[in-house]
């Protein structure tokens, strides 16, 4: 039995970019998804413990990484943070975001199949 990989994605507020990336791994048979925020008033903020739970983490903005490493220094040794380099110009579920989402993705991740709509 393979156990799953725990996956973080971080934005600033966790309301459209992470919100989004969360919602397509959703019943996700190879990850375990969380997402959260940077910012006071995300939706969901980020703590130490999803740092420590997480396997791999991904960021939407250089930004991002820089400010989990300036408030969680003593956890994020260990972990190796990506940056998607995915601005916050989309609307949450915007097709045009999952498609820029799965592209920047594929070389990380197994992608979960696309739903029709």
């Amino acid at each position: 039995m393979t156990t799953r990989q725990k996956v973080l994605f971080v934005c600033a507020q966790n309301k459209m970019r992470s919100y989004t990336v969360e919602q397509m791994f959703a019943g996700s048979t190879v990850y375990d998804v969380r997402s959260r925020g940077i910012s006071r008033n995300a939706r969901i903020h980020l703590t130490e413990t999803d740092l420590r739970w997480a396997d791999r983490v991904f960021v939407m903005e250089k930004n991002h990484k820089d400010r989990i490493t300036q408030d969680f220094g003593s956890v994020i040794p260990a972990k190796k943070i990506v940056v998607l380099f995915i601005e916050d110009l989309y609307q949450p579920m915007e097709p045009e975001l999952i498609a820029l989402l799965r592209h920047k993705l594929a070389p990380y991740l197994s992608l979960p199949e696309t739903q029709e709509t």
